[in-house]
């Protein structure tokens, strides 16, 4: 098939949206832009150049001063099959991923010019098609015109669970206690932040994988797409 899609995947945070989109793009050989991991990496920069203080409050002004220094990007690792994040020439994909950075990255992406920076590379990113993004406002603000678009959902619970079982895959130390509470919050602060908050667009699928296995997933999405560019390669 000649045709390229754009795919949006928006969702509630630890929902397992970039395990799908990953998937997706891998057998589709299209790019994967996890937008997610971008807002991760600002948020370690902020981290490591004193930009957030110990009560957690974001120094803005500091920050958005900050934003021409910062380059973010993705590589293809051959060894691990996989899109990975590069800070300043820096591979972070596995710092990005730490609790401290999830608990400081609602704050930093609600930062309305720091939105602004990396909305402006997804939207370059996507200029030629063949790319499946993830995050909280692709379908919405980044990808308003993607050809498919996905809205994932969970129970809070199972989210907590499954983002607890990652970290401790990964030599996190952490309870789950933690993790539930981190979830809620950022639950909480991405659906009321004042900058493109997480809604669902109104053309979406919803998917709520409470009790679904990601197979299921995966076999699903496969099929929206392949139907989608079926119907695009009828109208050629």
């Amino acid at each position: 098939m000649k045709s390229k899609l754009n795919i949006a995947i928006d969702g509630y945070s630890s929902c397992g949206k970039s395990t799908i989109a990953k998937a997706i793009a891998k057998e589709l050989n299209y790019v994967y832009v996890d937008s997610g991991a971008m807002y991760r990496a600002m948020t370690l920069y902020a981290l490591h150049h004193g930009f957030i203080a110990a009560d957690g409050t974001v120094d803005k002004e500091g920050l958005v001063k900050a934003l021409e220094l910062v380059l973010i990007n993705f590589k293809y690792n051959t060894d691990s099959c996989q899109y990975e994040t590069y800070l300043n020439g820096q591979n972070v994909e596995r710092e990005i991923r730490s609790l401290q950075v999830s608990n400081h990255v609602s704050p930093v992406s609600d930062v309305k010019e720091v939105r602004s920076k990396l909305v402006r590379l997804q939207k370059r990113m996507a200029e030629t098609k063949g790319v499946v993004m993830d995050g909280r406002d692709i379908g919405t603000v980044v990808l308003p015109n993607a050809e498919l678009k996905f809205f994932m959902t969970a129970d809070i619970k199972v989210r907590a669970q499954r983002r607890y079982d990652e970290l401790r895959s990964m030599g996190v130390e952490t309870s789950l206690h933690d993790v539930m509470r981190n979830v809620s919050s950022r639950d909480d602060y991405d659906t009321t932040r004042a900058n493109d908050p997480l809604v669902r667009a109104e053309d979406a699928t919803v998917i709520d994988n409470t009790n679904l296995t990601i197979e299921e997933q995966y076999q699903f999405v496969m099929s929206q797409v392949l139907k989608k560019l079926g119907t695009l390669e009828g109208m050629v």
